[in-house]
C-alpha cells in the first residue's frame, strides 16, 4: 500500500512539472507565470480540484506516440473566488507549446459541460501555439466542439477569457464566443492569420504586436475588453470583475456588504455641469460618485472612449453602466461606441444585472466615415439592445439629450422603467442654434433676431419640463440627491417581472 501510495505521489509531481524544469525556467524568463501557477493567483488558496491529471494525447504519428506527458498541455478543474466555484482550464506552453490535441480539447469540453450542467462560469486561460499539426483534422475537430460549448453556454453561465500568450488561427474563435477577454501586454496576442502569412499574401509587414497584441485590440479592434501589465495583474483583475456577476441566467447577481451611506448626498455634483453647454466635463467622476466605495469595473476603457461601460455597485448590489462621456467627441453616438454599449447591454440583460443609463448626448457623430462604415446598423444594436431589456432600467439625463440619440439611450419609450432628469437636461429634438436656423432661414440675415430667437427657444425646450410635463420624465431631481434616488428606483425595481414574446430567437441587426 505504501508503494502504490508514493507511486501516485510521484506520478502527481511528476504531472505537476508539465515539459519539465527547462521549460518552465523558459517561461519565467519570458515574465509569464505557468499554468497552474495562473490557477493559483487566480483562485483562492487551496481551492483548486483538478480533473484529468494524467490524461495523455493518443496520437502515434510523427513520433508522437514515444512521449506521453500527463496532462497534455492543459490544466482543468474548478475552485473558488472569494467562496464562490468556478471552472478554469489553463494551458500549458511547456507542453508541446500549448497545442490542442483531441484529448486536450475533450478536458476542456469536460469542464465546459460541467459548469453548464452546475450553472457556474468557466474562465480560461489561454497560451497555446494553436492546433497540434501532429494530429490534423482531428485537433481541428476538438476546436470546434470547444467553440460549440462555447455556443451553448452563452448566456447561460458567465465566460471569461485571458490571453496570456500566443492565440492564433482557430484558436482565437473560442476567446471570441465568450463573454469577455482580457490580454496582457507584451506577452499575448490574438490573429487569425500571422505576420509572415500577411507578408507573403499582402505584402504588408508587421510584428505579431501591431497584428494583434494587447494594445492593438484593446484600442482598436474592441476584441479585448481590457488589457494589463502582467499576469498577476490580469489574474487580479479578473477576480475583481468576477465579483460582480451572477453565477448563471438564473441566479441574482452577488450581494456584497457596503460602507458607504444609505442617504449619501453629493453635493459636488451640483456644479460639475459646466455654464457653458459646449463646455466638456468628465462624466466618469458622477460614476465613481454614484458608486458604492466609488468602485467602478470598466469594460474596454481604451476603446470607444465616447461611452462608458462597466459595473457598479449601489448598496451592495451589482448594477451595468453605460454613460455618454462628453470628454471624447463631445459625447457623440458613433460606430465604436454604439457596439460596445450595445453588447454590454445585452450581456447585462442576459444576466439579469440592472441597467443605469446616464445621458448626455447631442447625437450621432456625423461624416463619410461613419455613413459608410454602416452607422445606421450599429446604432440600431445598441436600439435594440436597449429595447429589448427585460431588467430592471434606470435613466437620469443630465444635459443633452438630442435627436436620435435621445431614442437610443434607454428613454421611457424604450422600456426605460424609472427616468428621472437633472435640471441642467436639454432635451429636444436638436440644439437651439440648429433647430431656429431651420425654422427660420429666411431670417438669417438678421443676427439680431437669430439671437433672440435661439435664446427664445432654449427657454421653451432646452429644460427637462416640457418631457417632464408630458410624462417622458419621471421626476426632475437634485444632482446632489442622484445616488439615493437611483438607488430607492433600482430598489422598487427588484421584483420586475417582465417577459418578452416567444420567439426562436431574435434577429439583432449584426
Amino acid at each position: 500500500m505504501t508503494d502504490i501510495i508514493q507511486q501516485l505521489a510521484d506520478r502527481r509531481t511528476g504531472a505537476r512539472l508539465g515539459g519539465g524544469q527547462r521549460r518552465i525556467d523558459a517561461q519565467h524568463s519570458k515574465g509569464k507565470l505557468t499554468a497552474r501557477e495562473r490557477l493559483e493567483v487566480l483562485l483562492d488558496e487551496g481551492s483548486f480540484e483538478e480533473y484529468d491529471m494524467f490524461v495523455t494525447h493518443k496520437c502515434q504519428d510523427f513520433g508522437m506516440g514515444n512521449e506521453h506527458i500527463p496532462g497534455d498541455g492543459v490544466v482543468t478543474g474548478w475552485g473558488t473566488i472569494n467562496g464562490r466555484m468556478v471552472y478554469v482550464f489553463s494551458q500549458d506552453f511547456t507542453v508541446y507549446g500549448g497545442s490542442l490535441s483531441a484529448t486536450h480539447a475533450k478536458k476542456i469540453c469536460k469542464v465546459q459541460e460541467m459548469a453548464m450542467r452546475n450553472g457556474v462560469p468557466i474562465i480560461g486561460l489561454s497560451d497555446s501555439g494553436g492546433a497540434r499539426i501532429q494530429e490534423g483534422v482531428a485537433s481541428l475537430a476538438g476546436y470546434t466542439s470547444v467553440f460549440q460549448n462555447n455556443i451553448k453556454a452563452s448566456g447561460v453561465v458567465p465566460q471569461i477569457s485571458v490571453i496570456m500568450g500566443p492565440s492564433a488561427g482557430g484558436a482565437v474563435y473560442s476567446p471570441a464566443l465568450t463573454d469577455f477577454i482580457f490580454m496582457v501586454r507584451d506577452s499575448s496576442y490574438m490573429f487569425l492569420t500571422g505576420p509572415d502569412v500577411v507578408k507573403t499574401v499582402t505584402n504588408e509587414v508587421v510584428t505579431a504586436e501591431e497584428l494583434g497584441g494587447a494594445t492593438t485590440h484593446s484600442t482598436k479592434s474592441s476584441v479585448s475588453d481590457g488589457s494589463y501589465e502582467n499576469d498577476m495583474e490580469a489574474l487580479m483583475e479578473v477576480r475583481r470583475l468576477f465579483d460582480f456577476l451572477p453565477l448563471n441566467n438564473t441566479s441574482k447577481p452577488p450581494s456584497r456588504p457596503f460602507f458607504d451611506g444609505h442617504m449619501r448626498k453629493e453635493p459636488s455634483l451640483d456644479t460639475i455641469i459646466p455654464d457653458n453647454a459646449n463646455t466638456p466635463y468628465d462624466m466618469k467622476e458622477l460614476v465613481l460618485k454614484l458608486a458604492d466605495e466609488s468602485d467602478f469595473f470598466e469594460i474596454q476603457k481604451d476603446f470607444g472612449k465616447n461611452i462608458l461601460t462597466g459595473f457598479i455597485r449601489l448598496e451592495g448590489s451589482t448594477v451595468g453602466v453605460v454613460a455618454n462621456q462628453p470628454m471624447v467627441l463631445a459625447g457623440c453616438l458613433d460606430i465604436n461606441a454604439s457596439r460596445k454599449a450595445a453588447r454590454f447591454v445585452r450581456f447585462c440583460d442576459a444576466f439579469e444585472i440592472p441597467l443605469l443609463t446616464l445621458v448626455d448626448v447631442p447625437g450621432f457623430l456625423p461624416g463619410t466615415v461613419q455613413e459608410y462604415g454602416g452607422v445606421i446598423k450599429h446604432g440600431a444594436k445598441l436600439l435594440y439592445a436597449f429595447g429589448e431589456a427585460t431588467v430592471p432600467r434606470v435613466t437620469v439625463i443630465t444635459r443633452k439629450a438630442y435627436g436620435g440619440a435621445y431614442c437610443v439611450m434607454s428613454p421611457k419609450h424604450l422600456g426605460g422603467d424609472v427616468n428621472y432628469a437633472w435640471p441642467t437636461a436639454e432635451i429636444a429634438v436638436m440644439g437651439a442654434k440648429g433647430a431656429v436656423e431651420i425654422l427660420h432661414r429666411s431670417d438669417l440675415g438678421d443676427s439680431e433676431k437669430i439671437a433672440a430667437l435661439t435664446d427664445d427657444y432654449e427657454d421653451r425646450f432646452a429644460n427637462p419640463f416640457v418631457a417632464a410635463e408630458n410624462g417622458f420624465i419621471d421626476e426632475v431631481i437634485m444632482p446632489h440627491n442622484t445616488r439615493m434616488r437611483v438607488a430607492r428606483a433600482f430598489a422598487s425595481l427588484k421584483s420586475k417581472d417582465v417577459k418578452n414574446l416567444w420567439r426562436k430567437h431574435d434577429n439583432l441587426p449584426l
